[in-house]
């Protein structure tokens, strides 16, 4: 990790296989990496979450029969993961 790159704190949930596939859970770790580094991220892979919170983003994977929702937000210094979930309707979960 370099100086410059952000850090990833877990506050809730975590991103292995099971029940993330091994692609699935390479996809989320690379999108992740390019949070790391500062890039901001538009769709199809993330989508701004402004009824959650400023700055809050919800990173979008697709796996096999699975679609799982990563919602973070964005700080000067790190990237803070507040819930990984799978999406199984319409609604963000409150």
């Amino acid at each position: 990790m370099d100086v410059k790159d952000k850090v990833v704190a877990w506050l809730h949930g975590q991103v292995k296989t099971p029940p993330f596939s091994a692609a699935a859970r390479i996809e989320a770790g690379y999108l992740l990496r390019r949070l790391q580094l500062g890039e901001k991220l538009s769709m199809p892979q993330s989508r701004p979450m402004p009824t959650i919170g400023r700055r809050c983003h919800e990173l979008r994977i697709t796996d096999k029969n699975v679609i799982w929702r990563i919602v973070y937000r964005t700080d000067e210094d790190a990237i803070i993961i507040i819930q990984v979930f799978e999406k199984k309707n319409h609604q963000t979960p409150k």
